[in-house]
């Protein structure tokens, strides 16, 4: 019998050696619901692979979450981080208005740095984060590109709003929808709506999304105007669903909402998560996004 548990201990011993060499340390946090795998590799030598991120991203078999943020050493000396994004699938973007708010907390709590406000590099250029007095984060979206070209998106020349095709819906009862065009280091589409939570949300945005004109997919957000100086939107994201915030997608909806004179400059947006500020005043002019982002728990995962 000694025998025969000897044979059982030593395998295992040596899987956990191995196992113990796989070891990330990770922050879980979240912005209006939006949530967060963190990941400092300023202190941490991981190479993220896709794999890596779909197996964090799990919510029975990972820790779960939206989108795997990493903070790493800046490339130049114009910024104090890198800032990197993964969707659930693996893929990597260049914006995350809420994730944005998230690294700005977590290197502040982290004590990374003891500035106020922080530029980090992200794959679309500099990204400026501004922790206020009442707890806040703000942060410098920087501008809106309309340009198709540029979004991408395949269109003959720039208007407010173009006609899609989107098949077939039982809601709309119509095979095209009209949407405002944007990027904000990733390309956004806009439907303003009268009741958005009357809408088949996932249906609509799969087949926006599947639409040979977004070359490399696209948001799609729904936005139903309240007031002036008030919205409701939801937003599908590309990589990840339907989530219960997007930063982005917010700024998006309200730059959209603007461009058409629906909007005042200052609007309140609310989302399924909880509420943002988005100010914004006009072509050429940064965005900017305020909102609250917080810690959920801290831990280490062997992969």
């Amino acid at each position: 019998m000694e025998e025969f548990h000897a044979f059982l201990i030593l395998p295992i011993r040596f899987h956990y050696a191995k196992l113990a060499n796989m070891e990330i340390q990770f922050t879980k946090m979240q912005g209006l619901g939006n949530d967060f795998v963190v990941i400092d590799c300023t202190n941490q030598n991981i190479e993220i692979t896709p794999e890596i991120v779909r197996k964090l991203a799990n919510r029975r078999f990972g820790v779960g979450c939206d989108q795997v943020l990493l903070v790493e050493p800046p490339k130049t000396d114009k910024a104090v981080f890198g800032y990197r994004i993964f969707n659930q699938d693996g893929g990597e973007v260049s914006q995350c208005g809420n994730g944005a708010r998230c690294f700005a907390r977590f290197v502040t709590d982290k004590e990374l740095t003891d500035l106020i406000e922080i530029p980090v590099e992200t794959n679309s250029g500099l990204l400026v984060l501004k922790l206020t007095a009442n707890g806040m984060v703000e942060v410098n979206m920087g501008i809106a590109e309309f340009s198709p070209s540029k979004i991408p998106f395949v269109a003959v020349g720039e208007k407010g709003v173009y006609s899609l095709s989107i098949g077939a819906n039982t809601i709309t009862g119509s095979e095209d929808v009209d949407v405002s065009v944007l990027a904000l280091g990733n390309p956004h589409a806009v439907l303003v709506v009268d009741d958005v939570e009357n809408m088949d949300i996932a249906g609509i945005s799969t087949s926006i999304q599947q639409n040979d004109r977004f070359p490399e997919g696209v948001n799609v957000g729904f936005m139903q105007i309240l007031n002036r100086n008030l919205v409701q939107c939801r937003i599908y994201e590309r990589g990840a669903g339907e989530t219960l915030a997007c930063g982005s997608g917010a700024c998006a909806a309200v730059v959209a909402g603007i461009r058409l004179g629906l909007l005042e400059n200052q609007v309140k947006v609310r989302l399924h998560g909880g509420k943002l500020d988005i100010m914004w005043q006009g072509d050429g002019e940064p965005i900017i996004m305020t909102g609250p982002a917080d810690t959920v728990f801290e831990g280490t995962i062997k992969l």
